[in-house]
């Protein structure tokens, strides 16, 4: 049985994933930029993440429900449940003659922005888990 710091713990570890396939992601831009006709792809995860916040944290939300009058008729899937990151092709920059519409500026700019939330989140996880290390090293010296 996995120890559960707090119920943002999971919500954490997930974030990281989901950056972490992000960089994968740039990075495979980064290498097609000399493949013709490759259009550079991208990861939106933060409705994904704020919906498992939500979830997590109880948090109800004021929406109105679709009512089901027959048996036979297909249920609404609640999109709340599903906690997985979207894949799309990052368009609008001008495709060069190849029909490449990689741009190199911006792969790296968008990779250096998610190595620095990457790291950050890092840093959050060990101040996080710091804290609770101390005050289980405080509670053993008490006794």
């Amino acid at each position: 049985m996995a120890l559960s710091i707090s119920r943002t713990h999971g919500l954490i570890k997930d974030t990281l994933d989901f950056r972490a396939d992000r960089q994968d992601m740039i990075a495979s831009n980064i290498a097609n930029a000399d493949t013709p006709f490759y259009r550079p792809r991208d990861i939106r995860f933060e409705e994904a993440l704020a919906n498992k916040a939500d979830e997590l944290l109880k948090k109800e939300t004021s929406s109105l429900s679709l009512a089901q009058t027959d048996s036979a008729h297909i249920p609404l899937q609640s999109e709340k449940s599903n906690h997985r990151a979207t894949t799309f092709f990052r368009d609008g920059h001008m495709a060069r003659n190849d029909g490449n519409s990689v741009d190199l500026d911006v792969e790296t700019t968008e990779m250096s922005k998610n190595s620095v939330m990457f790291n950050a989140l890092i840093q959050a996880n060990k101040k996080s888990s710091a804290i609770y290390k101390s005050v289980i090293e405080a509670s053993q010296k008490t006794q």
